[in-house]
Parts: structure tokens; sequence; C-alpha cells
């Protein structure tokens, strides 16, 4: 305890204030994520935590750990994820439906016995011969060549099972989505000329246009409210996932006329009074 008293006792007034208001954010951003009852909400407060740990990572001399934090798991991961969300469109009432029978109670399990896990892993930690990364980073000349130290060293070998399986599972991903053609593939010729002849001369029409819905599962409406069903895919259209939001449309088109008629009645009022 007497390593971590002096490591404690030697903050700097702006580390302090840098830990708790970031840790504070960082609290408040994992919390919004489970709370929160959008999917895109919830990917922006995860994003922002992550934003959070990596700047924690880079005050603390973990360079590596910082800049992989920010490129990879924020740039690339959360921000595709929030893409894919932001496309498919995930309500709130899509949320609350399971899929799996017991996934809830699997998920706090699991959850819980992660808990348990690190307080045991933290309390286990001897602290009596604390060292800083200060003193691990200079031992091999800097944060990177330390890292790189240990994974191709002592950690070689649960760094290429680790690269094993996430190579599996890319193959994997491709062997499952891959479709074997059955037919020729058409030209670009072929196709031009097969739309010509179509009655569809034009490009379909994108989803959600005048829907105040930009999901690929909601189709545009036409100029008086009604659903198009050339904007929407004929996989959704079998499988009955298309979302309808043409009556909130005309309902506001009916609301858009009534508020333009007591307008131009009151318009006319007040000419006659002026006559």
């Amino acid at each position: 305890m007497s390593g971590l008293a002096a490591v404690a006792s030697t903050t700097s007034t702006g580390e302090a204030f840098q830990f708790w208001v970031l840790g504070t954010v960082a609290v408040i951003g994992a919390l919004s994520t489970v709370l929160m009852k959008r999917a895109v909400h919830s990917a922006l407060s995860l994003a922002g935590t992550m934003i959070v740990l990596a700047v924690f990572y880079l005050a603390n001399g973990a360079y590596f750990l910082g800049i992989v934090q920010i490129v990879v798991y924020t740039g690339a991961i959360m921000m595709l994820f929030l893409f894919v969300v932001m496309l498919v469109g995930v309500t709130a009432a899509d949320s609350l439906k399971e899929t799996l029978k017991g996934q809830r109670w699997l998920a706090a399990g699991c959850g819980l016995g992660f808990g348990i896990l690190l307080i045991a892993g933290i309390g286990n930690a001897s602290l009596n011969s604390f060292t800083g990364l200060g003193t691990a980073n200079a031992e091999h000349g800097g944060n990177v060549e330390g890292l790189a130290n240990l994974i191709f060293t002592k950690y070689v070998f649960a760094f290429e099972i680790t690269g094993a399986l996430l190579i599996t599972a890319t193959v994997g991903a491709m062997v499952l989505t891959h479709r074997e053609r059955t037919e020729r593939a058409k030209t670009q010729r072929e196709m031009s000329e097969e739309r010509v002849r179509g009655s569809q001369l034009p490009p379909l029409p994108a989803p959600g246009v005048y829907a105040r819905h930009n999901a690929v599962d909601i189709a545009g409406l036409l100029p008086d409210g009604t659903p198009s069903e050339l904007t929407v895919m004929g996989t959704l259209r079998e499988r009955g996932q298309i979302r309808d939001v043409s009556h909130e449309a005309l309902a506001d088109l009916k609301a858009l006329e009534q508020r333009s008629e007591e307008r131009l009645g009151r318009d006319n009022e007040e000419e006659e009074v002026a006559k």
C-alpha cells in the first residue's frame, strides 16, 4: 500500500482534474449506452466512451493502445455499427422483442460473471511493487517497441492463435454470405436493353422518399401520401418486414390542410373587416 500511496501523492492537479472530468463523461456515456431507448443514441454514447478511454491511454503513456482505440474501435467498428443501425432503422419496439428465449438472463449472467472476474483480478493485483508505464516504456525504448517485444516473444503463441481465429471468422463470414451463381451474369448492354424495353426506364426511386425516414424497410411515399412498392426490395416485401408510415404522412397532410384552411379563413375575415 505504500507504493500506491506514493503514486497517489505525486498526482498533479491537471491529471486529477482530467481524470475526474473525463471519468464522469465516460461513466455517463456507458450508462447512456444501456439506458437509451434508441439504438443510434446508444451507439453514439458508446463511441464517446471509447474516445474518453483513448484519451486515458494517451495520458498514461500507452500511445499505441490510445491510437488503436481511436482508429480501430471508435473509427472503424463503432462507426460501421452506427451506419448499419442508421441504414436498417431499429426502433425502440424492435429492441424489446427477444429473438432468443432467455437471452436477457444469459446476458445478465455473463455481465455478472465478467464483473466478478474483473473485481477478482483487480483485488489480486500486487500494488507493493508498482512500476509506472514510464519505466516499462524506457526498458525497450518506447511504448510501441515494448508492446512489440512482448507480443512477439512472451505472448507470440496467443497472438498467433488470435490471428488464426480472426482469419477463420472472416473466411466463415465470406462462405456463409457467398451465393453460387446458377445463371450467366448479364452484361451492361443487356441490362440497358432490358431497361429500355421495360416499363420502368429511369432508376427505381429510393426508399423513404417523402416518408421522413430513410431506412430500407420503409416504402417511399407518392405525392398523394400512399406508399410506393417500387421503393422497397422484393425480399423484404416477401418477408413482411416493410414498415408503413403512410398513415402518419396522411395525418400530417390533413393537419396541414386544416391549418391552411384556418389561415385562409382568418385572412378572409381580416379582408372583410378592412373593407
